[in-house]
């Protein structure tokens, strides 16, 4: 250990960092040099990425999967400011990652003609503090290494998130004038959850105990099997309907004969008529409570009890709004819902525990939604149901991951019998972060014996595509389905919406929103990036094929995308392979 970025490197490995992804940049070559030279790449290695917010997306997608942070390193102002959307996902996401970044010399008698000046900023970590957990620029190797310790701590507390700790180039560069001691990071741990008081269960016990239809909303929780099967149990003592949602991870198992309708981004109209009908409702760190809250009761007063177990008050702040609505809530609750459910279900099923309404006074549990749909008959194209039950049959026994699913996914497409079955959404609803967060994910699944699907649109593809070449460059097995509509359709939408309220003509929607004429070779961008591309896919009758070949590339260790049209919902507007002009 001879130079300052070596000391950084040898705290990041006992800091248990497994992967550091990256883009190279000048502003941490010592950095580099240390984790390479000193370290051997190895714990962390490396990971070449072609874009710093690939970088973030990747280590995004890693933590979903492992819930444990990895590492990315940014270049400077420059790659950080490239990094700041992938930052932001991570941030809305609540999901640990550490991002480590770089400036020229904070000494400006240092700083080398003109590419160091640019290079250079004042108070660099300003551009994401807003949605970070925390950031820092240590001027000392003691301090960059306590600092360290602070943001692996800090990203691993509960709520978790990014943050980010930005080094000096000239601290990395200069050499060690007396020897480090490397703090054991055993002694720099998040403390336990807290856990609510005894009084505060006993209430919602009580409130649960008494309700006649009771509600869950599964929202934010674990992937841990064992706090899976806890909150089935919490369910069945209770007796209560249970709701997710495709924004977060799988949550609880959709076949169960208490999970009460189709997993969506938004809530169907059954789900809400049970939301309406519930006097009391259990939210497990719901996203965006009171937003459903307000779809039923509009501004008048929530006749539902509302107990909410969520810690995410702690990291609101005023510049985001990722926080969303106010929610009226009876009985907050202070914790995480996985820490809540153990001690609530204890009470639930001690001796106390029948003391609720009869059963027969309970709503029935509704069948299960269908699980395998079935293909359309009489239309040409392929619709996302005719997918869903293609890759289902493909599939078969195997256990998938389903990394990610477009914006229109059906629910009553979704299997999930396992936490780790689906993942949820990026967070922040930045397009372009789909590709890196599959690798990152795939990356953390491989050899799990989980088959990692990632389900995508084109335009998320088209953004984040050389994120892939990662997954290629290190041999990491995925399939990438892209369901291609050849269009920007969720903004198609938009402009019909607002063409109709303003009288003009909708036959212009296309306009600006169109990606055909001539139509995108998704397949041969996947090719470019080394890896194996097939499609596109226009009719059902091909999906079987096309799938099955897919799955036994993966299998063979082959990351592997597959380009499959799928038509909007209605015909595209006549002229709209010609060049852009109003149709008035």
């Amino acid at each position: 250990m001879a130079w300052g970025s070596d000391a950084v490197a040898a705290l990041l490995r006992r800091l248990d960092l497994e992967y550091v992804s990256l883009n190279p940049g000048a502003s941490y070559r010592g950095l580099h040099d240390s984790l390479v030279n000193y370290l051997g790449n190895r714990d962390p290695q490396l990971l070449l990425v072609l874009h710093e917010e690939h970088a973030v997306a990747i280590a995004h997608g890693y933590a979903k999967v492992a819930q444990r942070p990895m590492a990315a390193v940014l270049h400077s102002n420059v790659g950080l400011m490239h990094a700041t959307m992938a930052l932001f996902n991570a941030w809305c996401d609540r999901v640990p990652v550490i991002a480590l970044g770089a400036t020229g010399p904070v000494d400006a008698a240092r700083r080398r003609p003109w590419i160091d000046w640019i290079h250079t900023a004042q108070d660099q970590g300003a551009l994401v503090r807003q949605y970070t957990k925390w950031d820092d620029q240590p001027a000392s190797i003691p301090a960059a290494l306590e600092s360290l310790l602070r943001a692996s701590l800090l990203a691993r507390t509960a709520p978790r998130g990014p943050v980010y700790v930005c080094l000096d180039a000239a601290l990395q560069e200069a050499p060690l004038e007396a020897a480090v001691a490397i703090p054991d990071p055993a002694r720099f741990q998040p403390g336990p959850p807290s856990q609510p008081g005894p009084e505060t269960l006993e209430a919602a016990a009580e409130r649960l105990r008494g309700a006649r239809r009771p509600l869950i909303l599964a929202g934010r929780v674990s992937r841990n099997e064992a706090d899976w099967a806890r909150r089935v149990r919490l369910a069945e003592a209770l007796g209560a309907r249970v709701l997710t949602d495709l924004k977060v991870g799988a949550a609880f198992p959709t076949a169960h004969p208490l999970h009460a309708s189709v997993p969506g981004h938004f809530l169907p109209e059954d789900a809400r008529a049970l939301v309406r009908e519930a006097d009391a409702i259990l939210s497990l760190d719901w996203v965006d409570l009171a937003g459903t809250l307000r779809q039923i009761w509009g501004d008048g007063r929530v006749t539902a009890a509302v107990i909410h177990c969520s810690v995410d008050a702690y990291v609101h702040n005023g510049w985001s709004m990722d926080h969303q609505g106010l929610p009226p809530v009876d009985l907050p609750i202070l914790a995480e819902p996985d820490v809540v459910v153990p001690p609530l279900l204890a009470r639930l099923e001690g001796p106390r525990g029948g003391r609720r309404a009869p059963a027969a006074r309970r709503p029935r549990p509704a069948p299960a939604p269908a699980r395998r749909p079935a293909p359309r008959k009489d239309a040409r194209g392929v619709g996302f149901h005719d997918l869903a039950a293609a890759l289902s049959e493909a599939v078969g026994a195997r256990e998938m991951c389903l990394i990610r699913l477009p914006l229109g996914w059906p629910g009553d497409a979704c299997a999930f019998r396992s936490p780790l079955d689906y993942l949820g959404s990026d967070g922040g609803a930045g397009i372009g972060s789909g590709p890196g967060m599959a690798v990152g994910a795939a990356l953390a699944l491989r050899g799990s014996g989980r088959l990692p699907v990632a389900i995508l649109g084109d335009g998320d593809y088209l953004m984040g595509v050389t994120a892939l070449w990662t997954a290629a460059h290190y041999g990491i097995p995925l399939l990438v389905i892209v369901a291609n509509n050849r269009s920007y359709w969720n903004d198609e939408m938009h402009q019909e919406r607002v063409a109709r309220q303003r009288g003009r003509p909708v036959e212009n929607k296309w306009i600006g929103q169109r990606l055909d004429a001539p139509a995108l070779d998704l397949a041969a961008m996947a090719r470019a990036q080394g890896l194996v591309g097939e499609g596109p896919i226009t009719e059902a009758r091909d999906l079987a094929k096309g799938l099955a070949a897919a799955i036994a590339a993966v299998e063979s260790g082959a990351p592997y995308v597959l380009d499959v049209v799928v038509p909007p919902r209605e015909a595209s507007p006549p002229g709209a392979s010609r060049p852009e002009r109003s149709t008035r």
